[in-house]
């Protein structure tokens, strides 16, 4: 407690060292013993008995055979909260200090003589002290106005048994609303944790719904990519079978492009020994060269529609509807849904393995003539 400053502050010191000897429950001069709470302020161990009381009504008493842990209040003048252990106030250093300079400011009161005004003086009776109290009025006034004075006819009681009295209503006023700040102190403490566990709870389970998206877009990811793996399989297979029969046709035609040449190089001959010999040769590669180029014609063609590849579809609305309904629900909603799904699975197995074959034909046995035998082999090969 800092007295210096104060007391230097006030023109008199004893009265402004009273003022910090009082209790802040009890608003009187504080009463032996007089206990230190962690917080560095002071109370009468029977008003901190009080108010520990009061926040803590389930606390049995000193002395009780029944083992308590403890409680909990908070001080009145800082709302510093103050554990205690199952001594309860008990448990609390006292303040000897405080409790020796009580001592002191009590005999030096003591030992000063009584001033005029240092107690309260009656209005209309300027030489009477204030000793009584008018219940009737409910206020406080001196003997001489219950004898002749307007309180003559009221109803008195001792100055002091009020003074108790009230004093004790007001201590009583104080330890509840103590008591009712703890309490609410204690909700706000109770709903700051609530608040703090649903921002957990929330987090943990954005983090959970987080990772489940994440494996759907890996599933389709991958299933993307087995898609486009087939598209482009399918790709090449047809584009290999349609390379070599322009490799094929090229070589047909290269041949009769070299006959063509050598004819037209003949009629050049002037001489008719050598045109005859050159004619000879040709009259005899000639039918045979020809039968050859009318067959290269028919080496192998591709249908009409075999470039299309729209057997390559998907049908993806029941999916898709499926990710749109996709939403917070129970288990019984999602073990409804997986059953429904499972029998329209169920209901569609036939058709869907009919429709694999048909692609699965039209993927890898293109359409060739059929009085070409060649054709059927190279694209047995190829595929």
């Amino acid at each position: 407690m800092d007295y210096k400053s104060s007391l230097i502050q006030d023109g008199n010191p004893m009265e402004n060292l009273e003022k910090q000897l009082i209790c802040p429950i009890c608003l009187e001069m504080f009463t032996k013993p007089v206990v230190i709470l962690p917080c560095q302020h002071n109370l009468c161990r029977k008003c901190a008995n009080d108010i520990f009381q009061a926040a803590n009504p389930y606390w049995t008493g000193r002395g009780s055979s029944v083992s308590m842990s403890g409680g909990r209040f908070r001080c009145p003048t800082c709302r510093h909260e103050v554990i205690m252990d199952r001594h309860g106030v008990y448990g609390l250093q006292r303040n000897l200090l405080v409790e020796n300079i009580i001592d002191i400011y009590k005999q030096e009161c003591s030992s000063r003589p009584l001033q005029k005004g240092s107690h309260p003086m009656c209005k209309e009776h300027e030489d009477e002290k204030i000793n009584i109290y008018c219940l009737t009025c409910e206020v406080p006034t001196c003997s001489m106005c219950k004898v002749f004075g307007v309180h003559k006819a009221c109803e008195v009681a001792p100055l002091q048994s009020v003074f108790q009295g009230q004093k004790i209503e007001l201590n009583n006023c104080i330890s509840m609303l103590v008591a009712g700040n703890d309490r609410v102190q204690t909700i706000i403490t109770q709903l700051e944790d609530s608040c703090r566990v649903t921002k957990e709870n929330s987090h943990q389970v954005k983090e959970e719904l987080s990772q489940k998206f994440d494996t759907l877009y890996a599933i389709l990811d991958e299933k993307k990519s087995e898609l486009l793996q087939r598209i482009t399989q399918e790709q090449e297979e047809k584009l290999s079978f349609i390379e070599a029969l322009i490799q094929q046709y090229q070589e047909q035609l290269d041949k009769s492009t070299k006959l063509v040449e050598t004819a037209i190089q003949s009629l050049d001959e002037p001489g008719g020994a050598t045109f005859l010999l050159i004619s000879s040769c040709l009259s005899l590669c000639l039918p045979h060269s020809i039968v050859e180029a009318s067959k290269g014609c028919q080496l192998g063609k591709t249908e009409q529609g075999f470039e299309n590849m729209d057997f390559f579809t998907l049908n993806l609305e029941h999916i898709a509807d499926a990710l749109r309904a996709i939403d917070f629900g129970t288990d019984e909603e999602e073990e409804e849904f997986i059953e429904e799904e499972d029998q329209e699975e169920e209901d569609s197995t036939e058709g869907k393995e009919e429709g694999k074959k048909l692609i699965y034909l039209h993927s890898f046995i293109p359409s060739l003539i059929p009085q070409q035998p060649e054709v059927p082999t190279i694209c047995k090969a190829l595929c």
